[in-house]
């Protein structure tokens, strides 16, 4: 069976960040915090857009995180700060939770977890919570900072209604719950947020969804570097079309196989119907589909649906507008910015971080001001958490 997320007892004043959030809510509301949730940010070390086709992925958590500070009470109203003061405070009612997926805005990645943990336990109202939000996740850099958002809240909303889940369940609904902000992801950055351990890398396989520990090489770190190019996920429809992509051509592969091709939606899911290799599938691929981008037209013929179909039963609200094509490049995240992962040889660290600084960050203001939170050395580090003060 799997295991909850583990709380520990913890002397505040001996962690800086936990202690300086613990006076930035102090400070907001007059009072103390109950308790702190903590989630991972996540960089990915094999497999980029294939965890929405059902197939495995090897990411690592990262010691960046959102931490939480809350406290609870019976006003059954949710008041959300940031630590940062350019995200804007937000009250809601937990009796009316709404999230405006055509406006991303941090607290609505907040009120996803939140939204999908009331609707597991059946809709009733949650006890209300004040919060104060801390993040050392370079936003919008391809490490999650979206989804260990969205996960710390799930976390938290459980622990302030005095529920219990296992990791597994917490990252499967915080995966569904995200998708109301618009992002129709996969589970990998949700799944490794809960599921991470310190010191080894994660395989995350799905359908059932399961964890196994990957051993990194000996005398190694990982060095992140950011490239300073911010992407919201939400904000544009670049992931969703990627998602689409390979839903149609999911389709496509299984039509052309004579598959019950309505109800596939994943490729690993074609792959398990025709009991092929990924080495035949790749062949199938080849076989099948073009290169060239394909219209509208072009999909509706081969799938023999009308336009209508398509954009209600294949397309997100959010990609109702493209051709198959969509550009990205990425080494870790979903691409359109982010990061680069790399390994390097933890005699070589400093030689590494140097030339990257001097080559990259140095040269250019906008990235030199910004290079203490982008260019870090990071382990394999912990899953999400509640933390009680001693």
């Amino acid at each position: 069976m799997a295991a909850h997320p583990p709380k520990t007892k913890i002397l505040i004043s001996a962690n800086e960040r936990l202690q300086s959030l613990k006076e930035a809510f102090e400070k907001k509301y007059g009072e103390s915090p109950l308790f702190y949730a903590r989630a991972p940010g996540r960089v990915n070390l094999i497999g980029e857009h294939i965890d929405y086709c059902g197939y495995a992925v090897l990411p690592m958590a990262i010691e960046q995180s959102i931490l939480a500070a809350v406290t609870v009470n019976d006003a059954k109203t949710i008041h959300l700060a940031n630590a940062n003061p350019i995200y804007k405070d937000f009250t809601v009612s937990s009796e009316d939770i709404k999230i405006d997926r055509n406006n991303p805005q941090w607290y609505y990645y907040f009120l996803c977890g939140v939204k999908g943990i009331q609707e597991h336990l059946g809709g009733d109202p949650l006890s209300g919570i004040k919060c104060v939000v801390d993040g050392s996740i370079p936003a919008s850099s391809g490490l999650s900072s979206s989804s260990a958002l969205v996960c710390c809240a799930a976390l938290l909303t459980m622990e302030a209604n005095h529920k219990s889940l296992n990791k597994v369940a917490l990252a499967e609904i915080s995966t569904k719950c995200e998708r109301y902000i618009g992002t129709e992801g996969g589970g990998m950055d949700q799944s490794i947020s809960f599921l991470a351990e310190e010191g080894t890398a994660k395989l995350i396989e799905f359908h059932p969804l399961r964890a196994s520990d990957v051993r990194l090489p000996d005398g190694a770190v990982f060095v992140i570097s950011n490239c300073c190019v911010e992407m919201n996920k939400a904000a544009t429809s670049h992931f969703n079309i990627r998602v689409v992509e390979c839903r149609i051509a999911t389709k496509m592969l299984a039509k052309a196989r004579g598959l019950d091709w309505a109800r596939l939606l994943k490729l690993s899911e074609v792959q398990a119907s025709l009991g092929a290799s990924l080495e035949e599938m790749l062949r199938l691929v080849a076989e099948v589909l073009h290169p060239e981008p394909y219209s509208r037209e072009e999909v509706c013929r081969v799938l023999g649906i009308t336009a209508e179909q398509l954009s209600t039963d294949l397309l997100s609200p959010n990609t109702q507008h493209g051709e198959s094509g969509a550009v990205g490049s990425r080494l870790t995240g979903a691409g359109w910015g982010g990061c680069a992962v790399s390994m390097v040889p933890t005699d070589r660290v400093e030689a590494f971080l140097t030339s990257v600084r001097e080559l990259y960050y140095t040269p250019d203001p906008h990235r030199a001001a910004l290079e203490k939170q982008s260019l870090f050395v990071s382990k394999p580090g912990g899953g999400a958490a509640i933390y009680l003060e001693e």
